[in-house]
């Protein structure tokens, strides 16, 4: 193990996943600054520098704090996530639990592990351990003494953890701390616990449908204090339902802390937000995979719904577009977008576009289109279609909500009167099924398995009102073909969260 570190100075544990306690990569870094693996800048581990999961350098307003990246999130019945801990030598090890204790950092949901090389690891909560706490273990706890960071992949839950699971330990100290307030403990009261929740960092965000009986009005704030020793954060908040405000703000109610804002990584991309302000979908993360994994090299992509971007980053950071232009009309969100475009590293490659993408000035300048907005992102198709480029087309990846109701009939786009008024070239209408030389064949084949008859229906119809849209924007017929059409997630009962890819070609000139 390495001696100790300066004040301004330590060494950062790069997690390893072949086994677990391995001290892999060792980096030193300084405060304002970077850091650079030991080995070589083709280590197998890490790349040669810090990326998630690891400390990073960021502003607050207390000055340079050091934060842990992971943004880990775990649901209820889940497996645990790799867990940060403080390693020293063992006969330190009493004084840097009783500091720990103290200030509350102490991880008491795992336990204490032993390290190959004899020293000794202590779990704590990673966001909110800071280089204060470092400084003064090193310094003024245990002088002398070696004091680094490392990650636990696989950390072991304590005894305490392994007897009754989180809800069970929720249940068990809120009704003795309900008790001890002279308030009679009920099964009205435990039925109203919730049973799952989201965990970002030591943020606890509880479901809506919890703690709604009168009688914990009566018991707040404190009850949140309870709550938050319970199941080991610092934050509690509460979600509502999402406000019919068009820019899908989360009701979401800070109870405990004094802001909404957390950090997630998916796919190796950092996500930091509000959650009292902005939306986040776990349920998205295999769509953002597929897109990561999309060929867009040398090509430029409007994101009509950015937010703060859930499908932007995946495009720029794994899916190597050229140039996002990312429209949003949340403020926060673009907030949180613009803190994310600089913290992955792509600011320079994109755009934002703040305000109603329908009043969007751009034309003619895009590859891809992604429109993910859902129940339905119709609004947006118009101007879809307006910025693809007019001599070569592209892609547009449509998100939409679809019933399958068995035996309810699909109502198409386009079938109303009104719809058909602006529908005044039909014979000019060119899809897959007939003039782009597709058949109706080699487009099932681009399915998934499992493709609904519903979906397939409303990509039709949906294909059949791009084209005229197309016709229209640009004057001059379009052909259309359903490349894939992906499920994402089961939005509700009977109703599926699926993406249409449809690629938009302009017909060649004849004569």
């Amino acid at each position: 193990m390495a001696a100790a570190t300066s004040p301004r100075q330590r060494r950062r544990i790069c997690p390893q996943a072949h086994q677990p306690f391995v001290l892999a990569c060792h980096f030193d870094v300084t405060s304002g600054s970077g850091g650079r693996c030991a080995r070589s800048s083709s280590c197998c581990c890490c790349g040669g520098g810090p990326g998630p999961g690891e400390w990073s350098l960021s502003e607050s307003r207390g000055g340079t704090r050091r934060e842990w990246g992971t943004g880990s999130m775990e649901r209820e019945g889940g497996k645990n996530a790799a867990v940060v801990a403080v390693v020293t030598e063992p006969r330190f090890t009493q004084r840097y639990r009783e500091y720990l204790e103290k200030q509350k950092l102490l991880d008491r949901q795992h336990r204490v592990a032993k390290m190959p090389d004899g020293t000794v690891a202590l779990p704590v909560l990673g966001e909110a351990l800071r280089e204060q706490h470092l400084r003064e273990l090193r310094n003024c706890v245990a002088p002398g003494s070696t004091c680094i960071v490392t990650q636990l992949l696989h950390p072991v839950p304590s005894k305490k953890a392994q007897s009754c699971s989180p809800a069970q330990r929720l249940c068990l100290e809120v009704s003795r701390w309900v008790e001890g307030r002279g308030v009679t403990w009920s099964a009205e009261l435990e039925a109203d616990l919730p049973r799952s929740w989201q965990r970002h960092g030591n943020l606890l965000l509880l479901s809506e449908d919890c703690f709604q009986a009168k009688q914990w009005k009566n018991l707040e704030p404190e009850l949140w204090e309870t709550v938050a020793s319970a199941l080991g954060v610092r934050r509690v908040a509460k979600r509502g339902r999402v406000s019919p405000d068009g820019t899908r703000t989360p009701a979401v109610t800070l109870l405990l802390g004094d802001h909404g804002w957390v950090e997630h990584v998916d796919n190796g991309i950092r996500y930091k937000f509000d959650v009292t302000q902005c939306m986040f979908s776990f349920g998205n993360i295999t769509e953002k995979l597929r897109v990561a994994s999309l060929p867009c090299a040398r090509e430029v992509l409007v994101d009509l719904y950015a937010g703060i971007g859930y499908f932007t980053l995946p495009f720029l950071v794994h899916a190597g577009a050229a140039f996002v232009h990312a429209c949003e009309w949340n403020p926060h969100a673009v907030v949180a977008l613009r803190t994310n475009l600089e913290i992955n590293g792509v600011a320079d490659r994109c755009q934002i576009h703040f305000g109603d993408n329908r009043k969007l000035k751009l034309s003619n300048i895009a590859d891809r289109v992604n429109l993910g907005l859902i129940p339905s992102s119709e609004e947006g198709w118009p101007i879809a279609c307006q910025v693809l480029k007019q001599d070569a087309g592209g892609i547009l990846h449509i998100h939409q909500n679809v019933e399958s109701f068995p035996g309810k009939n699909l109502q198409p786009l386009g079938s109303s009167e009104m719809e058909k008024e602006h529908w005044p070239y039909p014979q000019q209408i060119i899809t897959n099924q007939g003039t782009n030389g597709a058949t109706g064949d080699s487009r099932r084949k681009t399915l998934p398995a499992a493709t609904k008859p519903e979906w397939q229906r409303w990509a039709e119809s949906a294909e059949t009102r791009i084209a005229t849209l197309l016709r229209q924007v640009h004057g001059k017929p379009w052909k259309t073909q359903i490349l894939h059409i992906q499920p994402v997630k089961s939005y509700a009962p009977h109703v599926d969260h699926i993406v249409l890819d449809l690629e938009c070609r302009p017909c060649p000139l004849v004569g």
